[in-house]
This record gives structure tokens, sequence and C-alpha cells, in this order.
């Protein structure tokens, strides 16, 4: 055995290494080894062939950044696993794989694999796990992987694969884990699908599935995970879900779901997480949900329920972004209090309306001045500690640490230049990437843009919007920790000779700006206006997903602040027209 692990070992891995003729297990994870030949063909696995008694190859979190050899089916026929996780492999895989007979686990996670998964695999008829998660395959997933009757984790998440799921891998009955999710699968899941009765987790999310979901998720006892988000589902939830008493998290959001939320769900007592926002789902929510003690997220916003909200049991923690945007919910205490018309709708609909009509001026006048005295206290006692109690609000980030990770905010690190500042790229110790905007504070109204960001960004939480990690606030500095986007912004895509965008990608960023949008302006209980849409303002994640950013002078609509104090801080071209008035 040679473990040279979690060290800080650096150069190329010598070939010599063959001459190791016993050696049984090669262990050089998490190093900074890399790979010095001209071909960048990782040459050292060409000299492990002569191992022939390998069976553990664990080179993981190294920056070797060259091509799996495709003679890889050379090694051992001893070698049980290998994991080569973040190591930068940017070739396709060898069909040679196929060779390693004795593979029990196999795992090129996060690297940039590309071409598609060999139909070779079928012949690794002892492997449990292949993760691939991360990656660039296309094409669609082989059938030959329901040859595979040990497998146990089957992970190809984030990657371009197509097509429709292998209807054999229902006959895999020893699956534990299937996560396809982050993919371009079409179709329906499988009806074999339905009979893993010892699946424990199942991610399908973010691909183009379609179709209802079947009354046979029921048989799926064992489930604990289950996540079916961002997809095309039509109709209702069956009921059978709720005999999936083990489960733990369900995730439907972004589904075309329709009807009732099933009294059902009630007999899921381990349930922690419950999503099923951005769909058509109507009724009430079921008064029967209180019985679940152990949820601690729930989320129906985005759907067409009324009715009395549950005030019961974990109801009592849950905030209106648990319930945004519904045709009539009512009953929480930031809600309006349920009349009588839920329960008794037909005696009574014409007195309430008699009523309001009649009061109408009055109520008008009192809204009108309640509006106008809070908006003069809200001036007057929220400015002073409003930045103090935003500040609380995102991890604090020292200066000491962001001027080490940017190389001294150093022009090489430089992302991009705005209105009052600049945003740098900075790499911590543990490989994390952070995007930190920081602020010009000579520019006349910085101090303001970076108060109204943290405002603004405090209370957002939307996926199609940047998402601050951390903040650095002194007299003389003042910096946002951004989740870092690495394809940069929408403008680079459009207005370069070096990217180019296709009709599908160009329609999916347009629905991300729209989805962010309607967020900003129905999704939060004070509408926000961001003043200052335009493609720089778009940046783009690994998914080529968009997220808006940029909130420095942004609007939100009743808080009393003139419009004309920022108007002309907008982009000409991009401005809107009602702000040059």
């Amino acid at each position: 055995m040679l473990d040279l692990g979690v060290n800080h070992f650096t150069g190329a891995i010598p070939r010599s290494l063959g001459n190791l003729r016993l050696l049984e297990q090669f262990v050089i994870s998490q190093n900074d080894f890399s790979e010095d030949s001209l071909s960048k063909e990782l040459s050292f696995i060409i000299s492990l062939s002569n191992c022939k008694h390998l069976r553990r190859l664990w080179i993981n979190e190294n920056p070797l950044n060259g091509f799996l050899p495709k003679s890889i089916g050379n090694l051992s026929s001893s070698l049980e696993f290998i994991d080569a996780t973040r190591c930068g492999i940017r070739s396709e895989i060898p069909s040679s794989i196929g060779n390693l007979s004795n593979l029990i686990g196999l795992n090129f996670a996060t690297n940039s694999l590309t071409g598609v998964i060999p139909t070779t695999i079928k012949w690794l008829l002892k492997l449990q796990m292949i993760d691939l998660t991360d990656n660039q395959i296309q094409g669609a997933i082989p059938s030959e992987l329901c040859y595979l009757l040990n497998l146990e984790g089957l992970y190809l998440a984030k990657n371009k694969l197509s097509g429709v799921v292998p209807s054999g891998l229902g006959n895999v009955t020893t699956l534990r884990y299937a996560y396809l999710n982050s993919n371009k699968l079409s179709s329906v899941i499988p009806t074999s699908f339905w009979s893993l009765r010892d699946i424990l987790g199942l991610d399908m999310s973010e691909n183009c599935l379609t179709g209802s979901l079947p009354a046979e998720i029921g048989n799926l006892k064992a489930l604990v995970y289950l996540n079916l988000s961002n997809n095309q589902y039509l109709g209702g939830i069956p009921s059978t879900v709720g005999t999936l008493q083990d489960l733990q998290e369900l995730a439907l959001e972004h589904n075309k779901l329709q009807g009732l939320i099933p009294d059902s769900l009630k007999n899921m007592l381990q349930l922690r997480h419950l999503d099923l926002s951005f769909n058509n789902l109507e009724g009430e929510i079921p008064n029967s949900l209180q019985v679940l003690s152990d949820l601690q997220y729930f989320n129906v916003s985005y759907n067409r329920l009324r009715g009395p909200i549950p005030h019961g049991g974990p109801f009592t923690n849950f905030t209106n972004l648990s319930f945004l945007s519904n045709e009539a919910l009512c009953g929480a205490p930031w809600r309006q209090p349920c009349t009588s018309t839920f329960q008794h709708e037909s005696g009574t609909k014409r007195i309430v309306m008699i009523v309001l009509l009649a009061s109408g001026s009055v109520i008008l006048a009192l809204v009108i001045s309640i509006f106008l005295m809070r908006s003069k206290l809200r001036k007057k006692t929220l400015a002073p500690t409003q930045n103090l109690l935003l500040m609380a609000i995102f991890e604090r980030a020292s200066f000491h640490e962001l001027r080490k990770i940017t190389n001294g905010f150093s022009e090489s690190n430089l992302l991009g230049s705005g209105s009052f500042g600049s945003v740098y790229k900075g790499i911590r110790e543990n490989g994390i990437v952070w995007a930190i905007k920081v602020f010009d504070l000579q520019l006349e109204g910085a101090f303001k843009s970076f108060d109204r960001e943290c405002e603004v960004l405090s209370c957002l939480r939307h996926r199609n919007l940047t998402k601050v990690i951390g903040a650095c606030s002194s007299p003389d500095f003042k910096a946002l920790v951004l989740e870092y986007m690495p394809n940069g912004c929408l403008e680079k895509w459009l207005h370069s000779n070096h990217h180019f965008l296709n009709m599908k990608q160009r329609l999916d960023v347009m629905i991300d700006v729209a989805c962010g949008l309607e967020y900003l302006h129905y999704g939060y209980s004070t509408p926000i206006v961001h003043r200052n849409l335009k493609p720089s303002n778009i940046l783009l994640d690994q998914d080529m997903v968009g997220h808006v950013c940029d909130f420095g002078i942004a609007k939100l609509l009743g808080d009393g602040e003139s419009m004309v104090q920022t108007k002309t801080l907008a982009t000409f071209g991009y401005i809107a027209p009602g702000d040059f008035s």
C-alpha cells in the first residue's frame, strides 16, 4: 500500500510506479499533483497496468487536467475501486473500461468528461456504485446499465443526457439511490421504476419529464428523499403518496400539477421538507398537516389555494414566504382575517358586499391616512438602524480575507466594473470561489447603493436572483460577497465573437429573467422594481441559468423614497421611460 493522501505534493506522478509489482492500494487523494506530459494523457495510469494486484486507485482531488488513456482497461483485473473525483479530466470514458470486470465502485464526478457513457459498461457485473455527476456527458442513458444487477448507487446528475429513462432500470432491484437530475431527460418515468420497493433516494428534478404522477408511487415504501421538481408533470398529486411514511423530503415545485393537496400527507410523520410551489393546486391547505411535527420547510407559493392557513404545529414557524401569490389564503397574522365567506358563502356574501360598498370611501380614506403616517414614521425611525439590522443577516467577511483571496484586489482578479465599484474573483483556501463586489466610496451614491443592495438582497430568495453569501462593512470599506457565476454575464454571450447562444438557450435565459422579475414584482410583500435591467446585469451559472444582479438603484414601491433621487443612475438605452419624467 502507498498512501500519500491529504498533503501538498506537487509535480508529475512518476511512471516508475509500475515497478511496484505487489502494489494493491495507491492513494494520492487531495494533493496538487499534475500531468506534465505534452500529450496530456495521464501516463502514470498506463504504468500502473504493470501492478497486477492493484485493487484500489484513489487519485481524487488533484489538478491532473489530462485525458484518460484508452488503455485504462489494461489495469489490473483485480481492480475494485477507482476514485478520480475533481481531477480536471477532460476526455471521453474509454470503452476499454468494460475490461475491469471486478470493479465495485467507479467515481469520475466533477470533471469535464465528454462523449457518451460507453455500452461496454454492461460487463461490470459486480459494480455497486457509479458516479458521473457534474460532467459534460451527452447522449442517452445506455440500456446496458440494466445489466448491472448489483448496482446500488446511480449518480448521473448535472450532465447533458437526453432521451428517456431506460425501462429496464426497474429490474435492478438492488438500486438504493438514483440521481438523474439536471439533465435533458424527456418523456415519462417508466412504470417499472415504481416497483423499486427498496429505493431510498430518487432525484429526477430539472429535466423535461411529462405525464402524471402514478398511484404506484406509493409502492416506494422505503423512500426517504423524492425530488421531481422543475419538470412538466400534469394532473393531481396521488393520495397514495401518503403511504410513504419514511419520506423526509418531497419536492414537486415548478410543475403543472392540479387539483387538491391530498389529506393523506398527514400520514408522512417523518416529513421535514415539503415544496409544492409554482403549480396550479387548488382548494385549501389541509388542516390535518398540523400533525407533521418534524416539518421544517413548507412552501405552497404560486398556486391557486384559498381558505384558512393552518395555525398549529409546524405552521407556527412558517412566514409569508411559504404562501406567496395564491388566490385567497387567509387567517395568518400577515394575511387578511378569514371572514364567514369561507364557511357560509351563500348566506353572508351579499351582506358583506353591501357593507363594503357603503363604507368604501371611509375605509379608503383610513388606508391612505395610515399609509402616509407609516411612511413618515419609517423614514424617521428605521433609517438610523437599518444598515445594522441588514448586516446582521449576512455572514461577516473580513477585509483581510477578501484582500488575500483577491491577491490584493489585483487587476488579474477583476471580473468587471459598474457604476459604483468593481467585482473581483476570490478563491478561498477550501477551493470555494466567491465574487466580491467592492464599492468605490469616493463615488457619489456608493454608500446608498450598498445599503440598498443589502436591504433588497436580505429579503429575496429565488433561484433566478443573485445570492449574497456575506458582507463586509466599515466606515471606509464596503463589499458584498456574492455567489460566483462561472459563465459571466449575458452581455458577453450576446456581443462577443467567442461565445454563442443557440435559440433554446436564449429562450431559457429569457424565462429565467422573467421568473426573477415576477418574483420581484409579485413574490415579496413589498414590490421591488429593479430599474436597471440589461444584459450586463444578467449572470449565468455553470448550467447557463440566468440570475438577475445589481440592485443598487432598485426601488421598493411604497417605501416613500422619491423616484427623482436616483433617476439618472440607470443605463440610458435600458432605463424605463417612466424614470425620465
